[in-house]
């Protein structure tokens, strides 16, 4: 059994790398990576796999039973990108497929919906027997400008009291390793998101409370945030997208109380808390 993931030398990748050694033979695991040589330290087989290159993808994926497809990070390109994975896997006989989408793909208003479910529907017409693993937001999310925030002594944003079930990249590459490494999970359709809910506000709350110092939370229309966004460095379609995603949150789009993450796992997600804390260190 070859279980194969791409991104392997990702955020995501890596973890996902890291849970199946837990799981499997590290002679069962290949890393799929652009640049190989970014994945000498991951201790598996890394082989060439840029998403443009077919012919690479298809060789690359020879003898591989179990595929993981990390969904690309350049949005706009994706769906190109995810098809090429696809029509590869199935010129090289790969047994079953296992994509990272999106919560509530159904309903959600997030910019990203539109590549992960192309993406879906290609899975679907492939042929090939798959899982979807609709992933929620990372808790990284917000604990990656922890320290700029705490910094700042306020945390701004524009998501009103919309509630976040946000689970970190661990939980969620600990769930990816296991549907690689358990039978039977063809099919099957993954709702991911952590058990505990919070507020932006809650999230200042928690920040306030282990640092000591006063964080309070500031909500800004959609606009004035992808403004500010703007004029802390970021490049204006980065800030259009996060400014949109806070309205997202607002419109319930990144909760769910299914607690799908935590049965996979069989035990409760990583909470907020001990996530800040992690950081903060």
């Amino acid at each position: 059994m070859k279980i194969a993931v791409t991104g392997a030398t990702g955020k995501l990748g890596r973890l996902v790398i890291e849970k199946l050694k837990e799981r499997t033979d590290d002679s069962t695991i290949i890393a799929l990576a652009r640049t190989p040589e970014k994945g000498r330290d991951l201790g598996v087989e890394v082989r060439a796999f840029d998403y443009a290159n077919v012919a690479q993808m298809t060789e690359s994926l020879e003898g591989v039973d179990k595929l993981l497809i990390i969904s690309g990070s350049e949005l706009g390109q994706r769906i190109e990108q995810h098809t090429n994975i696809i029509n590869a896997a199935k010129k090289t006989g790969v047994g079953s497929i296992a994509y990272t989408s999106l919560l509530k793909i159904e309903t959600s208003t997030l910019s990203l919906v539109p590549e992960h479910k192309a993406t879906e529907k290609a899975l679907a017409e492939s042929g090939i027997p798959y899982t979807l693993l609709r992933n929620g937001w990372y808790t990284e999310n917000y604990t990656d400008s922890l320290k700029a925030t705490v910094e700042l002594g306020t945390l701004y944003g524009a998501s009103g009291n919309g509630k976040i079930s946000s689970a970190t990249r661990e939980d969620l590459a600990e769930a990816a390793a296991i549907v690689l490494t358990s039978e039977g999970q063809e099919g099957k359709i993954y709702e991911l998101a952590g058990d505990e809910a919070f507020t932006m506000d809650d999230y200042a709350k928690e920040i306030s409370k282990q640092t000591g110092k006063p964080i309070p939370y500031v909500n800004l229309s959609e606009e004035e945030y992808a403004q500010a966004l703007q004029e802390a460095g970021l490049p204006a379609p980065i800030a259009a997208f996060l400014a949109g995603s806070h309205t997202a949150t607002e419109k319930g789009d990144l909760f769910n109380d299914s607690r799908q993450l935590s049965e996979l796992l069989g035990r409760p997600t990583t909470p907020l808390s001990k996530a800040i804390a992690d950081s903060l260190a």
